[in-house]
C-alpha cells in the first residue's frame, strides 16, 4: 500500500536557534507546515521544503507564557492557536502579502519554461506570509489537548474542563463543560445515568475529533478511552453522552480514521487497539489490534514501551505508529503491517552492532501522503545546533520520510487491472514489462508457458486479454516512468494514476489538468492549451477505456461537474473530447466493460453507456444515461465510499442456466462503504419481459435489490469481466483483501456435469486465507497475488570516520521496493476440503492443473496440513491430512508431490505422513509401474532411512534392472553407489538425492566431453598431455574401488552380475548400439567381459538377422547396385584420412618404429603443417604403443566412448582419424607388421570400388560401428568383426579377421560358424539383397581361405594374443578403456619422466589406485 523510499532527507534551518524543534503540524490543505519550538513558531513551505516566516516570543512574554506546546491550524489556515505551558493560548493570524512571493525558481534563457502560465506564482514560488499574535487567551490551567471541530477550538484542561472556543468571536463565544457532568455509559441505548464512579480527578489526555461519526474520541489521563458525542446540534453539557471501551484500561494517545470511521487508541504496553462505533446501538465495537508479533520481532516485541504517536495518512488508507523507546512501524487501514524500522536493517548496523532506535517527538504528513514530517527526539540531534565554521546554515532535527504508494489507494478502479501500479511524487512504478521488447499477444502463446529469459508481451488485440505470466512475473525490478517536468512543476502533487488493461499507456492526475504516457512511444502528451489544463479539476479518478480516458472533473470557468472522454491517440485539447455534464459532484468513477458508473456527492450511483463512434478522422466516443440509484438510505455519509465497482457477480437467485448471456452482464453493484462490504443485485423476481430487439440503450434495466452485505474490514476488492469457460472458478470469484486478518475470495460453486445443484448447497461460499505479502493485484487464471514490499540496503561501511556517525546513510539504510508473487490455490483448496467440499475442490483443481506450479500448488498444501497436525500438542479431533492424502491422489503428480513433501520435512513426521498417503514400499512399487524411475528413486532415500537394508537393497534392485533396460545412465550410476553403500555398511549416512549428480561421477568423460581433442595440436602436448602418472578415479561404476581393499565384497559381485546379465541379454537381442552405450556409459569393462563370453553370448548365432538388425539400429542403408559407371570420379575423402596415410608412409620403413623404440622421445620440429602436424601426432600414437599398449590407450578409449555418450559434438576429423586407424594401432606390432601393409594396400585399392557401390549410413553410425569393430576385435569376437565388416563393406576388415584367423590358433567352431553365415549372408544377398553380391565377390578369394581353414579341421585351442608377456598390461587397459576412468597412461620405463603434466581431474584417485592397476589385470587374466 505504501512503500518507504531511499533515504530520509534533513531540513536546513537558515536561521540561528538554540532551541530544539518540539512540535510540527501541517495545515489542513498540506502546502505549508508549522514548526514549533520553545519560544519560537516558524511556517515552512512544504515544496520547496522552505522556511517562510519565523515568530520569536519577547523574553518578558515567553516567561509568562511558558513554553511552547502544542499548535493547531485552523481549517481555512488563516490562524494557528497555540498552548503554552501555564495555560495560555495565543492565537496567531496568518494573512497573505499579496502578489508578493519568495524563492521565485530562475530558468535558463531559451527555457521552454515560460512564466506567462496562469496561477505560475502560487504553484512554483512560496508566498510570502506574515505572523501576528491575535489574541491570548489565559484558561487558568494546563492545556493537555487541543482539536480544532469545524468553526470551533475544543481545548481540554488538566482541570477536568472542556473549553469550546469559537475562531472567530472569541470572547464571547466561550464555552466550558465539567466532564464531571457528561454522562457515560457502555452504550446510547443504556439508561442515561450520570457519570461513572471515581470520576472526579480525571481529565482528557488527548483526543480527536471526527467529522464521519459527529464526535471526538478521547483518552483519560487514568489510561480509560471513550467517545463522546453530541446528541443534539447544541454543545453543551446536557446534550454531550459519552461511550466507554471497557477494556482499555492504559490508553496513551488516539487519532481517528474518517474515511474509515476508526479511532485508533495506543496502549502503554506498546499495542494499538482500534475501535469503531456499532451504528446500532452506538456502543464502541472492537475491529482489531496493531501489535508487534513475537514471531517477527523476538527481541523487541514487549520492549518498545509505550506508544507514543498515530498519525493516519492523508488518504486514510495507512497509519503510523511510534513508541516512546523509538521506532516507526506503517500499518494498512485494517492492520497489516507495511514497515517497521525496529528489526533488520533499521536497527543493525552491517557488522551486526545494534543501533539506536529512532525517537520521534512529533510527526505529520505531507501532502497526499509522499512524505511524513518528523521531528527526531533521539540523541543524535540533542546536541545544541551550532554554526560551523563556514557560517552556513546548520542542520537540524526535522527529517522528511519519502514514500509511494499503491494507486489503489487513491483511484480504486484500478483494482480490475492485473497490474500493479505504484506512484510517488513524482514518478510512476510499473510491473508490466518493456513494452519496446513484447509486442506478441498472449493467446498465441501457450499459457503455461513460463518463459522468463524473453519478456512477453500484454500487447495484444484482444482488449480483454491479459497479460502474459512472464511479463507480470518476470523479474524483481520495477518499469519506472519519470513524469513529465512540465506537468509536474505547475501541477504537484500528483494525486491519481491509471494503467490501461494491456499495460501499455498510463495516465496521471496533478493539481489540474492530467496528462498520459505511452510505454511503447515513450512519450508523454499534455495539453497544448495551458488554459484548458488550469480551468480543469479531476475530481472522481480516471480509468481507461480501450484508447479511451474517462475522468470526471470540476470545469472551474463554468462550475460544473463533468464527465470527459478523450481520445488517446488524438491531441490533448478539449475539442477532441467527448463532455457530458453532471448533476453532483462525481466522488468515484469506474469502467466495467461498456459502463462507465459514477458515485456523486448526493449518494447516488448512475450507470452510462459508453459507445465508440468512428466518425471524421478521429474515433469519438458518446455516452448515454442507463440508470440512476439512489443511496442515501444506505450512506450516511458520501465520503465513507471507498470504492464502487460494477461485476458480473450474482447469487445466482432467480438465474436458471437457460440463459448463460447474463452471465456476463452488469449483474451488481458492489460498494466498500468504510470497510464494509455492500452488494446491490439486480431485482429478477419481478416480469422478465425482454424486447426483441437487443439495443441495450432501449431495453428497460432492471432495478437493484436492497444491498446485502457481504464482508467486513475490506480494504481492497478485485473482480474481472473476463470470462473463461475452463477457469470458472477464479474468473466468477470476488477477491478481498482484509488487512491483517488476510484476504478472502467469495467463490462460485457450479454443479457438476450440470447436474441439478443441492438445494441446501448455497450457490457460493467466503474462505478466508492468509498471504504473506500485502496484495495489490490479482491474476485471476494464474491463481498467483502480486504484491510488493520493502527491502534495504545498508551502506553505513562507505562512512568509517567518527565524524560521520551523524550521516542519514549511517543511521538508515537505503530502502527499495521490490516486486513480490505468491500462490494462493493450495489455502483455498485447503479451505475447500476443510467445508467438504471435495468435489468443487476437484473442479477448481483441475482446471489449474496446466499451470506451470500447480505441483508446487499440492506440494505446499499436504507439506503445511502436515506440518500442522504433526506438530500439534493436542490431539486432532478431525485430521485433515487423510482428506487431503486422498484429494491429492486424483492428480498423476500424486507420487511425486507424497515424496517431495517428505524429503523436504524432517524425519520424525514421515511416519504420521505415510500412515495417511500408504505405506512407502507400496508408493515405490507404483512409480516402477509407472515408469518414473526418478520418483522412485527419492523413495528408495525414504525406504533407505525407514526400513532395513536388505529391504533397500532388494526395491535399489529392481530399480536399478528398471533404469539398465530404460537406458537411464545417471540413475543406473548412483544406484550402483547405492548399492555399495549398503553393501559395504554405510549405512548410517544416507547417499545424496538421486537427481542431483555428483561432479565426480563421469569424471573421465567429462574431461573429454568439455574439450574436443583436435589431432593438429603439437605432439609435445600430446605427450605430455596424455604421458600421464595411473590415475584410475571412476568413483560410480564397478570402478577401481572394486578392485581394492574389499574386493571380495559380496556387493561388488552382485552389482555384477547384473551388469553381465544386462549386457548378455543386449548381445543377445543384437542391441549393438545400446550395448556400446550402456559400456561407456556405466564404464562396463566391455572387452574382458566379451573374451569370456566368445563362445556363448557373444557368438553370432544368424548372420542374416544380425545384419539386418545392425542397418536398423545404426540407420545404416542396404546396399544398392549404382547405375553409374565403375570410374566414377567420386572419391571419398572424408574416411580416407590422413592419419591413414601418414601410417602407411610411417610404417613402410621399419627404421621408424626402431628409432621411436630406442628413444622414446617424440621427432617434432618439423611437424609445423596440418599434415606434419598429425605425422607427429601420429608418431606419438606409435611411441606410446612401442612402449606399452596401455599408455596409448589412455588416448584412445575415452575419447572412443565418447562416441556413444554425445556422439554430435565429437570432433569429427578427430574421432573418425583415430578410429580409422584404431583397429590396426592397437593390435600386437608383430601381428601389424606381418600384415598390415598389405592389407593396407588392398583398401586403398578397393576404396573407391567399394564406396561407389553404396552409400553410407550417418557419420555417427559410422564412428560408433568403427569404435564397436574395435572392441571386437580386441576381444577376438571375430564373428562380429565379419558382420561389422560386412555393413561397413570394408574388405581390409574382413582381409585382418581372415589373416588373424591363418595366424594364430582359432578355435574351429569361431570358423565354422563364419563360415557358415558368410554363406547364409550370401544365399540372402541372392535372393533379397542383391547391393550386398559385389561386396562379397571382393572377399570371394577370402571365403575361400576360410574353406580351406575350415576343412583343414585344426584343434581348437584357446584364443591368445601372439605375445602372451603382454596380456596382463593389455588386458587391463582394454577393460578399463570404456569405463571412463580419467586419462591415464604409465610408461614402465620412463616413470619418471611421464608425470610432468598431470591434470587435475587426472590426479584425483591416483593414490588410492596405485594397487588396483595389476588387480584389474589379473582379474582379466583369470578370466
Amino acid at each position: 500500500m505504501y512503500f518507504l523510499s531511499g533515504w530520509p532527507k534533513r531540513l536546513l534551518c537558515p536561521l540561528e536557534s538554540l532551541e530544539r524543534p518540539l512540535h510540527i503540524q501541517t495545515d489542513p490543505q498540506r502546502a505549508f507546515f508549522a514548526v514549533l519550538f520553545p519560544s519560537q513558531l516558524s511556517i515552512w513551505y512544504c515544496r520547496p521544503s522552505v522556511l517562510i516566516v519565523s515568530y520569536k516570543e519577547l523574553s518578558k512574554a515567553a516567561s509568562q507564557f511558558g513554553p511552547y506546546k502544542q499548535a493547531e491550524w485552523r481549517p481555512d489556515s488563516t490562524m494557528i492557536a497555540v498552548s503554552t505551558a501555564n495555560g495560555y493560548i495565543l492565537f496567531f493570524e496568518i494573512p497573505s502579502a499579496r502578489d508578493k512571493y519568495l524563492y521565485e525558481p530562475i530558468y535558463p534563457k531559451g527555457s521552454p519554461h515560460l512564466k506567462g502560465t496562469p496561477h505560475y506564482k502560487e504553484e512554483q514560488c512560496a508566498p510570502s506570509l506574515n505572523l501576528e499574535m491575535k489574541k491570548v487567551l489565559d484558561l487558568q490551567a494546563s492545556i493537555t489537548s487541543l482539536q480544532s471541530m469545524l468553526e470551533d477550538l475544543l481545548v481540554a484542561t488538566a482541570d477536568g474542563f472542556l473549553h469550546l472556543i469559537h475562531w472567530d468571536g472569541m470572547t464571547n463565544g466561550r464555552k466550558a463543560i465539567n466532564l464531571c457532568t457528561v454522562p457515560f455509559s457502555v452504550d446510547l441505548q443504556s439508561s442515561r445515568a450520570g457519570s461513572l464512579m471515581g470520576f472526579e480527578d480525571v481529565y482528557i489526555r488527548d483526543m480527536e475529533y471526527c467529522a464521519t461519526l459527529d464526535g471526538f474520541a478521547v483518552v483519560f489521563n487514568d489510561g480509560r478511552v471513550g467517545f463522546i458525542t453530541p446528541m443534539s446540534s447544541r454543545f453543551t453539557a446536557e446534550q454531550l453522552h459519552g461511550v466507554w471501551a471497557q477494556d482499555v484500561v492504559d490508553g496513551t494517545c488516539v487519532a481517528v480514521n474518517n474515511k474509515y470511521r476508526l479511532m485508533a487508541f495506543g496502549c502503554a504496553n506498546g499495542s494499538v487497539q482500534v475501535y469503531t462505533i456499532d451504528t446500532t446501538t452506538g456502543a464502541m465495537q472492537f475491529s482489531h489490534k496493531l501489535e508487534l508479533t513475537p514471531k517477527q520481532y523476538p527481541d523487541i516485541w514487549n520492549k518498545t514501551g509505550p506508544v507514543k504517536l498515530i498519525r493516519w495518512s492523508p488518504d486514510s488508507c495507512v497509519v503510523m505508529v511510534t513508541w516512546e523507546c523509538g521506532g516507526l512501524s506503517l500499518w494498512s487501514v485494517f492492520g497489516a503491517q507495511l514497515i517497521c524500522t525496529l528489526g533488520g536493517d533499521f536497527a543493525y548496523q552491517s557488522d551486526g552492532a545494534k543501533k539506536d532506535p529512532l525517537k520521534i517527538r512529533s510527526m505529520t504528513w505531507g501532502s497526499e501522503g509522499y512524505h511524513l514530517w518528523v521531528i527526531d527526539g533521539s540523541s543524535s540531534s540533542n546536541m545544541k545546533p551550532e554554526r560551523n565554521a563556514n557560517n552556513e546554515a546548520q542542520q537540524f532535527g526535522i527529517l522528511q520520510f519519502q514514500f509511494i504508494k499503491s494507486a489503489l489507494t487513491v483511484n480504486p478502479c484500478m483494482s480490475n487491472q492485473e497490474q500493479v501500479l505504484l506512484q510517488g511524487e513524482d514518478r510512476l512504478y510499473l510491473n508490466c514489462g518493456d513494452a519496446a521488447q513484447t509486442q506478441s499477444p498472449r493467446n498465441t502463446l501457450a499459457h503455461s508457458e513460463h518463459n522468463h529469459t524473453r519478456e512477453r508481451g500484454p500487447f495484444s488485440d484482444g482488449s480483454l486479454d491479459s497479460q502474459g505470466l512472464s511479463t507480470l512475473l518476470g523479474h524483481r525490478h520495477w518499469h519506472v516512468v519519470q513524469i513529465h517536468s512540465t506537468y509536474l512543476e505547475s501541477n504537484w502533487p500528483i494525486r491519481f494514476s491509471a494503467i490501461d488493461k494491456l499495460g501499455q499507456n498510463v495516465a496521471v492526475v496533478g493539481k489540474f489538468g492530467f496528462a498520459h504516457y505511452s510505454l511503447l512511444t515513450k512519450k508523454w502528451k499534455l495539453f497544448g492549451n495551458i488554459t484548458q489544463e488550469q480551468t480543469m479539476m479531476v475530481t472522481g479518478g480516471l480509468a481507461w477505456w480501450n484508447d479511451f480516458i474517462v475522468l470526471a472533473c470540476y470545469n472551474l470557468n463554468d462550475h460544473q461537474e463533468e464527465l470527459r472522454i478523450y481520445l488517446r491517440t488524438s491531441n490533448l485539447d478539449n475539442a477532441f473530447a467527448h463532455i457530458t455534464k453532471v448533476q453532483a459532484n462525481t466522488l468515484l468513477l469506474s469502467v466495467f466493460r461498456d459502463i462507465v458508473i459514477l458515485f456523486r456527492a448526493d449518494c447516488s450511483i448512475c450507470l452510462y453507456s459508453i459507445e465508440r463512434r468512428s466518425e471524421g478522422l478521429n474515433p469519438t466516443a458518446s455516452i448515454q444515461i442507463l440508470q440512476e440509484v439512489s443511496m442515501s438510505r444506505y450512506i450516511p455519509h458520501p465520503f465513507l465510499v471507498v470504492s464502487v465497482t460494477l461485476t458480473s457477480v450474482r447469487t445466482e437467485t432467480g438465474i436458471t442456466l437457460k440463459m448463460p448471456q447474463q452471465a456476463c452482464e452488469a449483474e451488481s453493484i458492489m460498494l466498500n462503504l468504510a470497510g464494509q462490504l455492500i452488494m446491490l443485485q439486480r431485482d429478477r423476481s419481478g416480469p422478465q419481459i425482454r424486447d426483441k430487439d437487443n439495443n441495450p440503450n432501449q431495453r428497460k434495466h432492471l432495478p437493484f435489490c436492497a444491498p446485502v452485505v457481504l464482508a467486513q474490514s475490506v480494504e481492497n476488492v478485485w473482480t474481472t469481466c473476463r470470462i473463461n469457460k475452463q477457469k470458472r472458478h477464479l474468473l466468477e470469484a470476488l477477491w478481498l483483501s482484509c488487512g491483517g486478518a488476510g484476504m478472502k475470495v467469495w467463490l462460485p460453486l457450479f454443479p457438476r456435469d450440470h447436474r441439478k445443484p443441492h438445494s441446501f448447497l448455497s450457490r457460493r461460499i467466503m474462505l478466508p486465507f492468509h498471504i504473506n505479502i500485502y496484495p495489490l493485484a490479482v491474476l485471476f487464471e494464474d491463481a498467483l497475488v502480486l504484491g510488493a514490499v520493502n527491502d534495504t540496503v545498508l551502506y553505513d561501511c562507505l562512512y568509517t570516520q567518527t565524524s560521520a556517525r551523524e550521516h542519514l546513510e549511517v543511521l538508515f539504510p537505503f530502502s527499495i521496493v521490490e516486486r513480490t508473487s505468491q500462490i494462493y490455490l493450495h489455502h483455498i483448496l485447503r479451505q475447500l476440503l476443510v467445508r467438504n467440499l471435495g468435489e468443487q475442490a476437484l473442479l477448481l483443481a483441475h482446471s489449474c492443473a496446466t499451470l506451470p506450479y500447480f505441483p508446487h500448488v499440492l506440494e505446499l498444501m499436504l507439506h503445511e496440513v502436515l506440518e500442522e497436525e504433526a506438530t500439534s500438542r493436542e490431539p486432532i479431533p478431525d485430521p485433515l491430512l487423510p482428506t487431503v492424502a486422498k484429494f491429492i491422489t486424483e492428480f498423476p503428480l500424486f507420487l511425486q508431490t507424497v515424496v517431495h513433501c517428505a524429503r523436504k520435512t524432517e524425519y520424525a513426521l514421515w511416519n504420521y505422513l505415510f500412515a495417511a498417503v500408504g505405506n512407502p514400499k507400496d508408493l515405490f512399487e507404483e512409480c516402477l509401474m509407472a515408469q518414473d524411475l526418478d520418483t522412485a528413486a527419492s523413495y528408495l532415500i525414504i525406504l533407505q532411512n525407514m526400513e532395513v537394508p536388505a529391504v533397500s537393497r532388494q526395491h535399489a534392485t529392481l530399480l536399478f534392472n528398471t533404469a539398465l533396460e530404460q537406458g537411464k545412465w545417471d540413475l543406473c550410476r548412483h544406484m550402483i553407489r547405492f548399492l555399495k553403500a549398503i553393501g559395504s555398511g554405510e549405512t548410517e549416512t544416507p547417499p545424496t538425492t538421486p537427481t542431483t549428480q555428483e561432479p565426480s561421477s563421469s569424471s573421465g568423460f567429462e574431461f573429454f566431453r568439455h574439450r574436443s581433442i583436435s589431432l593438429s595440436q603439437s605432439a609435445e602436448n600430446l605427450h605430455s598431455k596424455f604421458n600421464l602418472t595411473k590415475t584410475l578415479s571412476m568413483p560410480s561404476g564397478p570402478s577401481g574401488k572394486r578392485w581394492s581393499k574389499d574386493s571380495d565384497c559380496a556387493e561388488n559381485m552382485y552389482i555384477d552380475m547384473m551388469l553381465w546379465r544386462h549386457a548378455r541379454r543386449l548381445l543377445e537381442e543384437i542391441k549393438l548400439k545400446d550395448l556400446g552405450c550402456f559400456a561407456a556409459q556405466l564404464g562396463f569393462e566391455l572387452i574382458g567381459w566379451l573374451c569370456k563370453e566368445r563362445a556363448r553370448a557373444a557368438r553370432v548365432e544368424d548372420f542374416v538377422c544380425a545384419l539386418k538388425k545392425l542397418h536398423k539400429d545404426f540407420l545404416w542403408p542396404f546396399p544398392v547396385i549404382p547405375a553409374s559407371s565403375i570410374n566414377s570420379p567420386f572419391k571419398n575423402g572424408k574416411y580416407k584420412t590422413a592419419v591413414g596415410e601418414q601410417l602407411l608412409k610411417s610404417q613402410s620403413t621399419d627404421t621408424f618404429v626402431n628409432m621411436e623404440m630406442d628413444t622414446g622421445i617424440s621427432n617434432t620440429p618439423r611437424s609445423r603443417s596440418w599434415l606434419g602436424t598429425i605425422s607427429s601426432s601420429q608418431r606419438e600414437i606409435d611411441t606410446v604403443s612401442s612402449h606399452g599398449p596401455h599408455m596409448q590407450d589412455a588416448f584412445l578409449s575415452p575419447l572412443l566412448s565418447k562416441v556413444f555418450l554425445i556422439g554430435d559434438e565429437c570432433s569429427i576429423g578427430s574421432a573418425t582419424d583415430l578410429t580409422e586407424t584404431s583397429s590396426m594401432v592397437d593390435g600386437d606390432w608383430t601381428m601389424v607388421d606381418e600384415n598390415f601393409s598389405s592389407l593396407s594396400l588392398t583398401q586403398s585399392e578397393l576404396e573407391q570400388l567399394s564406396l561407389e557401390l553404396a552409400s553410407k549410413g550417418p557419420h555417427k553410425s559410422q564412428v560408433q560401428l568403427r569404435y564397436l569393430l574395435h572392441i571386437f576385435m580386441e576381444a577376438g569376437c571375430l564373428d562380429w568383426c565379419v558382420v561389422i565388416g560386412l555393413i561397413l563393406r570394408e574388405s581390409s576388415v574382413i582381409n585382418q579377421v581372415f589373416s588373424i584367423m591363418q595366424s594364430s590358433d582359432i578355435d574351429g567352431e569361431i570358423c565354422q560358424n563364419i563360415k557358415t553365415g558368410l554363406d547364409a549372408v550370401d544365399k540372402w544377398a541372392s535372393t533379397d539383397c542383391p547391393g550386398y553380391k559385389p561386396f562379397l565377390s571382393i572377399i570371394k578369394p577370402q571365403i575361400q581361405k576360410l574353406n580351406e581353414i575350415v576343412e583343414e579341421q585344426v584343434q581348437p585351442e584357446a584364443f591368445q594374443p601372439v605375445n602372451p608377456s603382454k596380456v596382463p598390461e593389455q588386458a587391463n587397459p582394454r577393460a578399463e578403456e570404456s569405463r571412463t576412468s580419467s586419462s591415464h597412461g604409465t610408461n614402465p620405463q620412463s616413470d619418471a619422466g611421464s608425470s610432468n603434466a598431470s591434470r587435475h581431474e587426472e590426479d584425483k584417485a591416483k593414490t588410492e589406485d596405485e594397487d588396483s592397476f595389476q588387480e584389474g589385470s589379473y582379474d582379466c587374466v583369470v578370466s
